[in-house]
């Protein structure tokens, strides 16, 4: 039933808005120590070829670091064989012509995006390196540094930036790197009075991984990241799934002056299309949900790295088969999230709300009329089931708004979750800001009211002109 049910949805992946995509839970503090640490110093570029020839089986007599009375050549074999602080320093100790090379050697790639140091290992590494030697990696390597969880968020947008302009230089460029590619530069593009977009990851192997944030991450008070569900590619969908975060983004300004007090300043949210999503060749497998939620884990590592002692709130929204990594990634004991809203889920092998580590009565479910996935438990639990422990969103206002007496009109099916105007991108903009008790106190009205729907005041909701409207 499942692969009829992924079958119908094929046909409306491509449409806007589509997600295949008041306290505070204890402060997930990391800090990043002060350490003394001797930093390897780079080989000579222009080291005549002779001594070049040398220097890759020889210690090369540069200066060192104090405490240290020899350093030796780091060649690229070196550091695709590295792991974790020796990968860094390795890298570290690369000279340019060397650094060009490591950024398109397959196993160096591959280490950065697949099997990373820790995001704490890279900070204190980056913070302890001189500015010129930051410059340096930049350079000549911005594909491993634009990747690279620890790296602060404006460098690696730099970074990103220059690697996605420089493959969309190449003269050998294919048809297929050049959709890739052309979805993440036109994902990038942003309206007058929008916020600032950044290019947080940028992975252009294969069918491609990417995360674009819509807000800064370095300062945002409440972070949200958005996780797509079956059938998202960055060739496909990367561009309507940002546009889908920047929807969510401005429903969060909107509510601004209700946001609960937090950590920084404004709001951010991440289209993140970070993991391989299935098709139908592989949708039945949990196996992209554990790849995926490996990889959502080390994102959020990242983020509370870079804001050790500034802790933002961290706001979870995952949409179906997202919805099954999201879970899996929250009961791994390796991440944690002040809230959790899943919609049109699948359901997946986590029992109860308390099995995942996120804030108590912070787990929020949301299933539209006539959505084949929601409730359905292909995946194991239903995670809006009486006995999971989660708040049901209230989402059964009038197919349309004006009509019914509703401001905002409900979702229907499996694809309408996050399109503007909907009850349910509304609710998931509110617990993004801290605000979750406005949710509940819906639910709660709605169930006593006896029809199930909710009368929102326009007073509490600080409703828009253009929520009044019916949408298409």
């Amino acid at each position: 039933m499942l692969l009829i049910a992924a079958a119908l949805l094929t046909a409306s992946v491509h449409s806007l808005g589509v997600i295949e995509a008041p306290g505070m839970p204890p402060a997930h503090h990391v800090t990043v120590a002060s350490t003394t640490t001797t930093r390897i110093v780079p080989v000579d570029d222009v080291l005549s070829s002779a001594s070049a020839s040398a220097s890759v089986s020889a210690p090369v007599a540069t200066p060192v670091a104090a405490g240290a009375s020899s350093t030796t050549a780091v060649r690229v074999d070196d550091l695709a064989a590295a792991h974790g602080r020796a990968f860094v320093e390795d890298l570290g100790a690369l000279g340019a012509a060397d650094l060009r090379s490591a950024a398109t050697d397959r196993g160096v790639v591959a280490t950065v995006q697949d099997d990373p140091p820790p995001a704490q290992t890279v900070a204190q590494w980056w913070s302890h390196l001189p500015a010129d030697e930051q410059d340096r990696l930049l350079a000549h390597a911005p594909a491993l540094v634009g990747n690279l969880e620890g790296v602060p968020y404006a460098v690696r947008d730099q970074a990103n930036r220059a690697t996605l302009t420089s493959g969309l230089a190449d003269a050998d460029l294919g048809a297929a790197r050049a959709a890739m590619l052309g979805q993440v530069r036109d994902s990038l593009v942003q309206q007058a009075g929008d916020p600032r977009r950044f290019l947080v990851a940028l992975d252009t192997r294969g069918s491609g991984r990417a995360a674009i944030s819509i807000g800064d991450l370095d300062t945002a008070a409440d972070v949200t990241v958005v996780v797509p569900g079956m059938f998202f590619t960055v060739t496909g969908q990367m561009t309507d799934f940002t546009n889908t975060a920047n929807d969510l983004s401005r429903e969060q300004a909107t509510l601004a002056p209700l946001a609960a007090t937090g950590n920084g300043s404004g709001a951010a949210v991440v289209a993140w299309m970070g993991y391989r999503t299935p098709d139908l060749s592989n949708i039945l497998s949990l196996g992209l949900a554990r790849t995926g939620a490996e990889r959502l884990e080390r994102t959020v590592a990242g983020l509370r790295v870079i804001r050790a002692g500034d802790q933002p709130r961290v706001n979870i929204v995952a949409h179906s088969y997202g919805s099954t990594t999201a879970m899996t990634a929250l009961a791994s004991g390796r991440m944690t999230a002040d809230t959790l809203t899943v919609l049109g889920s699948p359901g997946s092998d986590v029992r109860t709300a308390d099995d995942l580590a996120v804030a108590t009565g912070q787990v929020f479910v949301g299933g539209a009329h006539s959505d084949p996935i929601a409730g359905s438990g292909y995946f194991g639990t239903d995670p809006g089931g009486a006995s999971f422990g989660s708040t049901v969103l209230d989402l059964a206002g009038g197919a349309d708004a004006l009509s019914a007496g509703d401001v905002f009109r409900r979702p229907v099916g499996h694809n309408d979750y996050l399109k503007p105007g909907t009850a349910s991108l509304h609710d998931v903009a509110l617990i993004g800001i801290g605000r979750g008790d406005l949710v509940r106190e819906q639910v709660r009205r709605g169930k006593s009211g006896g029809d199930g729907i909710v009368g929102a005041s326009p007073d509490m909701y600080l409703v828009r002109p253009q929520d009044l409207q019916p949408r298409d």
